[in-house]
């Protein structure tokens, strides 16, 4: 049943729910209304028929030269009627036999006494007993000490047929009202979960328009507790197509690139030059650079959009510091570290390795005894995701503002002494883009360069 329920929809289980615990609260109100009616309604019986036996035991308790000894006199109508239901008794209890005197309604049968527990003198008792005909009445006696007069049980009864009565009569009534309640209650149950849902719907209708091709976002505007989701479907959806667009970019930059190579190539083999095999060589090796490049762009560009993928920091440095340690033993360079613990970069490991390896790599070149690296957590503006900042410091020559302008340029190399393509530091650039991030150079305390490298964290 409860697999079953859990299949059904939101809106089917909001529903249910609603509707099982409104019937249920229903009812227990209905069964607390109907007993405490049934005491009320044997309490204001009680007090009618203890009316009649005050009258009674004020006839015993006081009696007059002309009623002593006699029976009382009629304390109403329905009891001078042969079992009319209206009973009352006196039974004088210190005689042997006792005397009884009762109404003409008991017509020679008598009341039972009811039981009670060490009763307190003088206390009214009431109960359920039964009486002529096998009929349940409802009784009420009491006991009193007429001193001379002797001692007295004055006894009232009344059919328990009208107390039932009543109670059905009520109980009918509650239940009728409670019902016409209880659906009440259900139809508008409906229409809240209909209204409450209706936001979920639109989204859902927004999201089949996607996918049919009619619009390219999610509009309109939500509830506080539905807009979040709509905003992420809408973040998803501008994931997804900036992955297309930066892949139809690139494929579009491979085929500009090689359009060169394969004309050079096209053009020597119409001249048959005799140098056309190396020639071919050569362009090759350029055509596969520009292969490789884009499509590691590409790469890059679709795991940098990737969702719920984080790599911790500090792993990733400390195991790119131990190998450029080893790299640079001979020349005796030392790399310190500086960063907390559980600092979080929102990406792939192996782009945060190509990213901080090429700083360190571009560092370790052109320091003289030191690189630091240091990283922390930046706080992003209101309801943005904050930032990792991270530090490479070198006590190298440094670079002047204009150099550092140049050195981020794709292929620019400031010195040919040292070794490289010139491509680590745009790299650098235009990977940290993709991620949202960017790349600064700057003086460092050190002395030489300080590279600023800005990505977003967890």
């Amino acid at each position: 049943m409860l697999k079953a329920l859990s299949a059904r929809s939101i809106a089917s289980r909001l529903f249910l729910s609603a509707a099982f615990w409104s019937t249920l609260i229903l009812a227990l109100a209905g069964l607390g209304l109907s007993a405490l009616n049934a005491r009320w309604t044997e309490a204001h019986f009680d007090d009618e028929l203890g009316v009649y036996l005050k009258a009674l035991v004020a006839n015993v308790a006081i009696p007059s030269d002309e009623t002593k000894g006699a029976a009382p006199a009629a304390v109403a109508p329905q009891f001078e009627l042969a079992f009319s239901g209206w009973y009352w008794q006196i039974t004088r209890l210190d005689a042997t036999p006792p005397e009884i005197q009762a109404s003409k309604s008991l017509f020679a049968t008598q009341l039972p006494r009811l039981v009670a527990v060490n009763p307190d003198h003088g206390e009214i008792l009431s109960g359920y007993v039964i009486g002529p005909g096998g009929h349940e009445l409802r009784m009420i006696e009491r006991e009193i000490d007429a001193g001379d007069e002797g001692r007295y049980l004055v006894q009232v009864a009344a059919n328990a047929d009208v107390i039932e009565g009543q109670e059905r009569s009520f109980q009918w009534a509650l239940a009728a009202t409670f019902l016409t309640l209880a659906l009440a209650l259900i139809g508008s149950t409906g229409l809240a979960v209909r209204f409450g849902l209706r936001p979920l719907r639109v989204l859902q209708e927004g999201v089949a328009s996607i996918r049919r091709g009619e619009t390219e976002r999610i509009a309109g505007e939500f509830p506080e507790d539905v807009a979040p989701l709509a905003t992420e479907v809408n973040q998803l959806l501008d994931a997804n197509r900036e992955i297309v667009e930066r892949a139809r970019t690139q494929v579009g930059n491979l085929a500009h690139a090689l359009k060169t190579p394969l004309s050079v190539l096209v053009n020597e083999a119409d001249s048959r030059s005799p140098g056309l095999p190396e020639k071919v060589r050569e362009q090759t090796a350029i055509m596969r650079r520009q292969v490789t490049f884009y499509l590691d762009r590409a790469r890059v560009a679709a795991r940098a959009r990737t969702i719920g993928v984080v790599t911790e920091v500090k792993p990733v440095v400390e195991g790119l510091v131990r190998t450029f340690e080893k790299v640079h033993a001979e020349r005796g360079l030392t790399f310190a570290v500086d960063m907390p613990d559980g600092l979080k970069f929102r990406g792939e490991a192996q782009d945060l390795n190509d990213l901080i390896g090429n700083l360190l790599d571009n560092a370790g070149k052109w320091a003289r005894e030191g690189v630091s690296v240091r990283a922390s957590r930046e706080p992003g503006p209101r309801d943005a995701a904050p930032f990792l900042l991270a530090e490479i410091d070198d006590d190298g020559p440094g670079l002047d503002e204009s150099a550092r302008a140049q050195a981020l340029e794709r292929g620019k190399r400031l010195d040919e002494s040292r070794p490289g393509s010139g491509l680590g530091l745009s790299i650098v650039v235009e990977l940290a883009a993709i991620y949202g991030g960017s790349l600064r150079l700057d003086e460092s305390p050190l002395g030489g360069l300080r590279a600023i490298l800005r990505l977003p964290c967890v």
